[in-house]
């Protein structure tokens, strides 16, 4: 028989070999049921989850694990074990019998194989992609994350780098809205009204730097020499009606469509 078939290997998650439990049970010929033979072998000193790992053969492991001659006892799934290539290496020389040793004689020859410098290198090369796939995959959440996140950034970051005050109906058109649709809402929230064609702030908004009004001189169609008074919005003004509009669910429509300008 081909040593390479003589009995299956099971290639493990972090790159470890391992031997199935009923695979070797049924190489050796041992006439005791497996689970007597297995309960009897682990009173050696073996420890489980460090030596063994039990599971079911109707949940596989890993879908890694060989098929074997009967996966079920009496209809019902069978437990296995999945063994360290030591124990199984032990297991085998404590049989004392020509198959043990020809299975001994094998795990030794797939030991030195496994450890040979070019499957070192291979396991070290197939642990650095999949440390670079979960890398990579860090990186997509973490760049969606940011995604999800930059309309807000990008609003805060184009308002608060301009120093310029701004008419409401600049502020109205990030919006969507027009400077009246705009200047009902404020008056309905309690925050401005309106006094001699003018907009003001109550008393409780207008020492707190939310606006900076001007006086502009102009001459009307008759000739005469006019002025009117324009409130202006501060960008500290403008950020504390973004978190007015927000808690009422209303957003810019950068924070919408990204590909959308801030007025500035």
């Amino acid at each position: 028989m081909d040593n390479n078939q003589l009995i299956p290997i099971i290639n493990k998650d972090n790159g470890d070999i391992a031997v199935s439990g009923r695979m070797l049970h049924e190489f050796l010929e041992v006439k005791t049921p497996y689970k007597k033979w297995f309960e009897r072998m682990a009173e050696y000193g073996f420890e489980e989850n460090v030596d063994y790992i039990a599971y079911s053969t109707q949940e596989g492991f890993g879908q890694k694990c060989p098929k074997l001659k009967s996966d079920n006892i009496g209809g019902r799934p069978a437990t296995d074990h999945v063994l360290t290539l030591d124990m199984a290496k032990e297991l085998s020389m404590i049989q004392r019998t020509e198959r043990g040793k020809q299975a001994r004689q094998y795990f030794i020859a797939v030991e030195k194989e496994y450890n040979s410098p070019e499957k070192v290198m291979a396991r070290a090369l197939l642990l650095a992609n999949k440390e670079l796939e979960t890398l990579r995959l860090e990186n997509r959440k973490q760049e969606q994350i940011i995604g999800e996140l930059e309309p807000k950034a990008s609003y805060y970051d184009v308002v608060l780098s301009s120093q310029n005050a701004v008419p409401i109906t600049v502020i109205a058109k990030d919006y969507g809205w027009s400077g009246k649709r705009m200047n009902t809402y404020l008056q309905e929230k309690g925050i401005q009204f309106k006094m001699g064609g003018a907009w003001l702030l109550y008393d409780q908004y207008a020492r707190l730097g939310y606006t900076k009004s001007e006086t502009t001189s102009y001459v009307n169609s008759k000739g005469l020499k006019c002025s009117t008074f324009l409130t202006k919005w501060t960008q500290k003004g403008r950020l504390f009606l973004y978190e007015t509009l927000k808690r009422d669910g209303i957003l810019p429509l950068v924070e919408l469509c990204p590909d959308v300008e801030v007025n500035l």
